[in-house]
Formats: C-alpha cells, structure tokens, sequence
C-alpha cells in the first residue's frame, strides 16, 4: 500500500543512515575571495523570482513527503516555515492524496498554511491522468515530475517498465499551463537527458545529484536482499558535475540540489550559474521539533550565503552567479572527460 511505503521512508529517513558516502564535488568548487569586496553586507540582496513571485531567498525545501497521515504534521511546520520566511517549498508524490481522498489533506495542508508561498507539486514521469489533480489540489506555482529509475529498480514493489516517459512528460508539458520542473531523485541528471527535457517542454531542472541522500539505500533497507541496494548505494551522477552538465546543455532555470547542507556549498552552486538550491533531508529532520527550528535553520543558511556572497563582492544572485570559479580534483577530471572547459569559469572578470 502507498500510504504505508510512504510512512517507511519517513522513518528510515529519519532514523537511519540514508546518505551517499560519496560526496556532492561542491569541495572542488572554490569561489575567489575578494580583499576588496566593495560590498555593504547589510544591502546584499538575496531575493529571486521564482515563476513570478518574489522569494526572500534562492533556497527551496525539496519535495519531502505526503500520502500518509503521519506526514500532515511535517507538511504542516514546513509549510508554515516557507510561508514564514517567503521560501518555496515542494511536497512529495501527489498520487496517494489524488487516488486515495482520506489522504488528501496531507498535502492540501501544505496551501492552507502556506497561502502566499510558492508551492511545488510532485507527480510520476508516467502519471498524466494526475496532473490537472494534482495542480488543482494545492494551486501549485509549479509541478515537479519526478524521475526516480534508480529507486524504482532497487525497491520492492518498483515499477521497471521505464518506457514511454519522454511521451508522457511531453503530454504533461504541452497540456497545463503552469511551469513543469524535470526533478531527479538522488543520482542527477545527465546533459544528454537534460537536452531533452528541453526539447519536450520543461521548464526547470531539478538536479537532485549524488551526495546527499540516496533512495537506493533507503529502498535497501526494506528489501529482504539487500545486496543490489547496497552494490548501487552511490549510483548517479555528483550534484556538482550534474550542475554543469545540465547548464552547459540547456538554456534552462536549473535548482541545485542534493546533499547541499548550508550557505556555502549554495553559493558555490549559484556562482556555477544555478538559479536557486534545494534542501530536503535537514529540513525533514528540523521538522519534528517544530516551524520555528526550521525557520532558524533558514535563517542560518541565509546568514551563510550572504556571508559568501560579501566575500566574493556579490551584491546579489545575480552578480553571484559571473564570480570567478577555480573547480579541482574529481569534479574537474569529470567534467574534462565530458568536454567541458573548466577553465572558463576562472577566467570571468
């Protein structure tokens, strides 16, 4: 049943070690100090445009939960703490709250707290039929399609037929008329997929790379065998190779997100040239304690970018996004590999 897979994932998330032991590359991307910064920290301006609205900040709490009442709660603090601090949020997979009403206030909980945020929905790649649903249910600003292969084949109930997604989602795209975000689910997205995302209609991208959480392990720990979990744990592509792989392909908004844990590693992602970040799995963990250690955590992370951001002279995200990048090490040899110059980004003026 999905109500009660949906209440599995909430618990090992929350008890177990779900994270990738490889990293997110983000320690390769080094951002120029500036001793001459000519910026007043106090002016510095955070704010984006997301679809529209106007955010206090780049960061966005990524799909987490819903479909299963344990998860109203959760919905509820982070909702309020999006609402609160003028982030956007996402929710977990639509499909129990659309197929199952008793579920529905799982996620409309989500609005009801949250009436001015920016609010991501979340349906399947093959789920067409739940797309108007699902957009009515929260009066999204966006919707997120999930692609999620990886977690499908580990986990026991997985669908593996994988066919017919770029169909799908095109009909999705061509069919509302609210922005449709491509988001990955731990193991990134590649140039060549990236390409044709954009060319069906989407228009964001989600990386969600390795080197935060990994569905792989969660799945492992409700499969009897958990060897395949386990041999694919680390599968996927790094958030940071992932990052610019999908800028250099597409001319399309890109969120920057998996295993990004603070300001820092946020600013390194935007001055790659991301939009915006997101974070899901601290924000899942803050929210047992309530909105208000959630909204610190927000604050804290603003704190960080905006400390980054005077270090580098950056006024705003814009201005963060053309800083002078150095990228070494792992992260660098991948991306050579792929034909990608990175010397370019050290060479901005």
């Amino acid at each position: 049943m999905i109500s009660d897979r949906k209440l599995q994932h909430l618990e090992i998330c929350k008890n177990y070690d779900v994270e990738h032991t490889i990293t997110t590359g983000f320690e390769d991307i080094n951002l120029v100090h500036r001793s001459l910064p000519e910026v007043d920290y106090d002016e510095i301006d955070t704010s984006i445009d997301f679809n529209g609205k106007t955010l206090d900040s780049p960061l966005i709490i990524t799909a987490i939960t819903g479909g299963h009442p344990e998860s109203t709660k959760i919905n509820e603090t982070l909702a309020t703490a999006a609402e609160n601090m003028n982030i956007a949020m996402g929710v977990g997979s639509q499909r129990a709250g659309i197929t199952n009403p008793e579920l529905k206030e799982t996620f409309t909980v989500v609005r009801n707290c949250a009436p001015e945020a920016a609010i991501i929905g979340n349906i399947g790649a093959p789920q067409v039929e739940y797309a108007y649903d699902a957009i009515e249910m929260l009066n999204c600003d966006a919707l997120a399609i999930h692609l999620n292969p990886l977690q499908e084949i580990i986990q026991p109930e997985g669908d593996i037929n994988a066919k017919g997604y770029v169909d799908s989602i095109s009909e999705i795209c061509s069919n509302v008329d609210i922005p449709i975000i491509a988001k990955e689910t731990g193991a990134g997205i590649s140039s060549q997929d990236a390409k044709i995302l954009e060319d069906i209609g989407v228009n964001m991208i989600d990386i969600e790379g390795v080197g935060g959480t990994s569905w792989a392990a969660v799945e492992t720990y409700r499969a009897e065998n958990p060897s395949l979990g386990n041999l694919f744990w680390d599968w996927g592509i790094t958030t940071a190779v992932s990052t610019v792989e999908v800028l250099e392909a597409t001319n399309l908004p890109v969120i920057s997100s998996g295993g990004i844990r603070n300001g820092l590693e946020a600013a390194k992602a935007i001055a790659l040239g991301a939009d915006c970040v997101g974070m899901a799995l601290p924000f899942l963990k803050h929210s047992y304690l309530g909105h208000t250690y959630v909204e610190e955590k927000i604050k804290q992370f603003n704190r960080e970018l905006k400390t980054a951001m005077f270090l580098v002279g950056a006024e705003n995200i814009e201005q963060l996004q053309q800083k002078k990048v150095i990228i070494t090490g792992k992260t660098r040899e991948v991306l050579e590999q792929l034909e990608i110059d990175t010397k370019k980004f050290a060479r901005r003026i």
